[in-house]
């Protein structure tokens, strides 16, 4: 799909590709990573053909269709549906063409409508909305309506929608919940084109992708599998260019030995000036330096609290006498990790705040000790500092009493050395900034750690530093975030903001995961497209005996069994292809037979998800029958 030949792009005074090359299959689903700042942005730019390359190629097949998500979709009087609608150009070209084509033009129009299943456009356009978070209600709402974070997830469900051939994807989570974030992690896995999604996540990039494209030092270089694989490779990777090093550096070592005791011997003149032309010859390893990631700075509580740290007691709180929050009855330990899950807008936020004692309750009470302290992240704190203040003059007005020198230690120990010290705050990137806020919220050992989506705008090797910190930290943790590792790594409870309320949740991240999907799938119904009637309970259906159950296995078995092995075809027709559209030189000898292969994949992709939806059904059937038949 991609060919990228000797890429070579030079900009404000560094380069950043020096000679890189890759070829990207047709229909892959690639996570490009790196650390922030290496030019993966950058990349997309010279795709999309917004930056012009110094040297080499970025070819795409001829009339491939890009899409890419990076900026808010416009604030129009147009309804959200009809927005989503529209990003299908062809349809949308065909649907207005109607009204005015010749009679003999309307056959052809009908039938690559019927092509393109045009009558199931807004079922679809629904159920994408929905799983980004938005409701029945918002389907109708002109765009003007939303706010800039949500029309930033309109361009994303336009983009799905319309289906292009390429599609670049720039940290898409960074403006979805978590659950908005599952439900994305799902669709990409089934996207039938080719897709670059640039992203920190570690979950997406282990359960959505299959190749992971690095760019480093100025290459780039593709792995076969998902994140975990791709470290694995590295660092073995690592291992084995550290060990060719040793042992060249050994052989060095030997000849330039033999070189300086002989070399005036007349007698071993010819050997030795044998040995310094080998010496010449010795092309150095290349080695891959690793970037030294600055570990996060959490002080746990000098001395823990009594429990309970903080209960709530039929508790109500909200903003002007509205009540946002009802029924609370919770109740935290020094050594609770609490994950918070909720869609946006369900009061996660509204939560926090009334933990951190910036928000008082309506009604109930809420008992906590008088000497807690509580850290509190959250966005608007980045989006709050000034941008003309310096990291060191923030510090300054901290840590009023320290030394200037200590105060420079301390900032170099967040991450940010003497040239970042006294750069302004609007020329950090967003991972400094976020990195400078969550060490000074963590630095007076608070009882109490709140952190409202702390990873937006950290790399995966910060996140696992932040990760490693918490996991050190003996004081108590409420977490709100859409990356799901880290929720998985460190809450041990979980609870749930929904209909006006907190509960706990009884599950893990996966029954979460799937309670979210399946809440996705329903809502996308929309009550406009069923016919309003009596609703009339069906009977309940006749209890089968075990002698009648046992006499229906046999049938349920041969179709699960043929079920099976229809999805074992159709996944070794999928292998097959992909084993063929790996050929990297297959798009240069034939770039359409490529483009055969890859709308041949595409259609082998569907029936592959049918097979094994067929093959889902028919393992629930059996298993059911089974248990009758046991009982």
């Amino acid at each position: 799909m991609l060919q990228i030949k000797d890429l070579t792009f030079d900009a404000w005074g560094r380069r950043f590709f020096d000679r890189a090359s890759v070829s990207l299959p047709v229909g892959a689903k690639v996570g490009l990573v790196g650390r922030n700042g290496v030019g993966k942005s950058t990349l997309f730019k010279l795709i999309k053909g917004e930056l012009v390359p110094g040297g080499g190629d970025l070819s795409l097949p001829r009339q491939a269709r890009m899409a890419t998500v990076d900026q808010e979709h416009p604030a129009t009087p147009i309804s959200l549906m009809e927005t989503i609608l529209a990003a299908d150009l062809e349809r949308a070209s065909l649907m207005a063409e109607l009204d005015t084509a010749e009679p003999e033009r309307l056959g052809e129009i009908y039938g690559r409508l019927i092509d393109i299943d045009a009558d199931r456009a807004p079922s679809r356009a629904a159920e994408i909305l929905v799983g980004l978070g938005f409701s029945q209600e918002d389907l109708s709402r002109p765009m003007a309506e939303f706010s800039g974070g949500w029309r930033m997830r309109v361009a994303l469900a336009a983009a799905l929608f319309a289906e292009p051939d390429l599609m670049l994807l720039d940290e898409p989570t960074n403006y979805l919940d978590l659950e908005g974030a599952l439900w994305l992690e799902a669709r990409l896995k089934k996207y039938p084109h080719t897709a670059i999604i640039i992203s920190h996540d570690r979950e997406l990039l282990n359960n959505s992708v299959g190749y992971i494209l690095h760019l480093a030092e100025a290459k780039l270089e593709l792995y076969t599998g998902g994140y975990d694989a791709f470290e694995l490779a590295r660092a073995e990777k690592i291992r084995l260019q550290a060990s060719a090093k040793q042992k060249q550096d050994a052989e060095r070592a030997h000849l330039q030995s033999f070189v300086d005791r002989f070399r005036a011997k007349a007698s071993k003149a010819t050997q030795a000036q044998s040995r310094l032309k080998r010496l010449a010859k010795l092309q150095p390893v290349a080695t891959t330096i690793e970037e030294r990631i600055a570990p996060f700075l959490i002080n746990s509580p000098l001395r823990p609290l009594p429990p309970p740290l903080i209960r709530l007691e039929d508790a109500t709180v909200g903003y002007d006498g509205k009540a946002i929050l009802r029924r609370l009855n919770l109740r935290m330990d020094i050594d609770d990790r609490i994950g918070l899950l909720g869609v946006n807008g369900a009061g996660k936020s509204t939560f926090a705040k009334m933990i951190a004692g910036a928000l008082p309750i309506m009604h109930g009470h809420l008992h906590r000790d008088r000497r807690i302290q509580v850290g509190w992240f959250h966005q608007h704190q980045i989006e709050a500092l000034d941008p003309t203040d310096t990291p060191l003059e923030i510090i300054r007005r901290a840590l009023p009493d320290l030394a200037e020198h200590q105060r420079r230690s301390r900032l170099a120990q967040f991450g940010l050395g003497f040239d970042k010290q006294e750069t302004t705050v609007s020329n950090l990137s967003g991972g400094e900034r976020a990195r400078l806020l969550l060490n000074l919220v963590a630095m007076q050992a608070p009882h109490l750690l709140i952190l409202d989506e702390p990873t937006n705008h950290l790399d995966i090797d910060s996140r696992r530093a932040l990760l490693d910190a918490l996991n050190d930290y003996e004081g108590a943790v409420i977490l709100i975030t859409h990356d799901r590792s880290l929720m998985e790594l460190v809450a041990d409870r979980l609870w749930l903001a929904a209909d006006g309320t907190v509960k706990p949740f009884d599950g893990d991240m996966d029954d979460y995961a799937r309670f979210v999907l399946d809440r996705a799938r329903v809502a996308a119904r929309a009550p406009t497209q069923v016919k309003e009637e009596v609703a009339v309970a069906p009977p309940p259906p006749p209890r089968l005996s075990s002698k009648s159950a046992a006499a229906q296995l046999g049938p349920l078995k041969r179709k699960l069994e043929a079920a099976e092995a229809t999805m074992a075809r159709c996944t070794k027709e999928v292998e097959t292809l992909d084993a063929s559209l790996a050929d990297a030189g297959l798009y240069q000898r034939d770039p359409t037979g490529a483009k055969a292969l890859g709308d041949k994949r595409a259609k082998a992709a569907h029936r592959l998800e049918a097979a094994e939806a067929e093959w889902i059904a028919a393992a629930e059937a059996f298993e059911e029958m089974r248990v009758l038949s046991e009982g």
